[in-house]
């Protein structure tokens, strides 16, 4: 019968008593954590499986998380173009447009037209970048789609009050842009 590696390695002078008693200790405490944690012996084809699913799931959440980073990029660069193509020039104004923006007052510089497009619900008011800007009605429901935050403001002319007909003060009407 043949001696085990270990004999054998002892006999040939490769390995020494003291070594091959450390060796054996080190692998009792290997099986016995083994044992604690509720792995079976060594599987090798067990084993494999494992490492394959954890891998598995380790790479779906890894590019789930890149496809929504890549949405979220796509959508940024959507709601970009969108109001590059069509921002509205506010050169030359002179009319102080104030809105609120979270907690904030903020006030933007624009013509008495742009003032009066903006009562009317006709332009809207939006955050891109740093700073706001002025795009059509029609754009910021596009945007107001894709993100909401963006539209900081947009007045709807269908809520407009109509006046009523017994109205003694029906033609003494408050415009919206009224200065104090």
């Amino acid at each position: 019968m043949a001696d085990s590696l270990q004999d054998q390695l002892r006999k040939a002078g490769l390995v020494s008593d003291k070594q091959a008693k450390k060796a054996a200790r080190v692998k009792h405490a290997a099986d016995m954590e083994r044992k604690a944690h509720g792995v079976q012996a060594d599987d090798p084809v067990a084993e494999a499986q494992r490492t394959r699913a954890d891998k598995a799931r380790k790479d779906k959440a890894l590019n789930e998380a890149r496809d929504r980073e890549a949405a979220a990029k796509a959508l940024a660069a959507q709601i970009r173009q969108l109001i590059t193509l069509n921002v509205q020039s506010r050169d030359g104004g002179d009319v102080a447009f104030n809105f609120k923006d979270e907690r904030a007052i903020r006030k933007l510089l624009v013509t008495k037209r742009q003032q009066d497009a903006l009562a009317d619900g006709r332009l809207a008011v939006v955050r891109f970048d740093d700073r706001y800007e002025l795009v059509p009605a029609a754009v910021a429901a596009k945007i107001r789609l894709r993100d909401t935050n963006t539209v900081v403001v947009q007045n709807d002319a269908s809520n407009r009050a109509v006046p009523d007909a017994d109205d003694p003060y029906a033609k003494f009407t408050i415009p919206d842009d009224l200065d104090w």
